[in-house]
């Protein structure tokens, strides 16, 4: 596995194309994100200043070898049907991920809408 499909990097990556979908808000924010307060300095050793993504989460497969599950939660705009939302994640984070990651086993996407704006 290269530094670039490292997991860290996967996430950020995963991040980025949701974020981009039709009809998504945003991530669904962490604790941590909801208690910082504006005025609080970038995340230290991190390269881009940002903490981890709290709305996707990468795992790996059971022995190593079965690819990654993705978690993504989403918070959608209210006049998007969160079921619309739901599978259009879904779609671009397999086609993401098949693009970034070739020879590797297919990646378990799940995706879960925690509110609407």
């Amino acid at each position: 596995m290269t530094a670039r499909t490292a997991p860290a990097a996967l996430v950020e990556d995963v991040a980025g194309v949701v974020e981009n979908v039709p009809g998504v808000a945003f991530l669904r924010p962490g604790l941590a994100d909801r208690l910082r307060s504006s005025l609080s300095r970038p995340g230290e050793g991190t390269a881009t200043g940002r903490g981890p993504i709290a709305g996707v989460r990468l795992t790996p497969g059971p022995d190593g070898t079965d690819g990654w599950h993705v978690d993504v939660q989403v918070v959608a705009l209210r006049r998007a049907r969160a079921v619309d939302v739901a599978r259009a994640v879904r779609s671009a984070v397999e086609e993401h991920l098949a693009a970034r990651l070739t020879g590797r086993p297919v990646s378990t996407v799940t995706v879960t809408v925690t509110g609407r704006v």
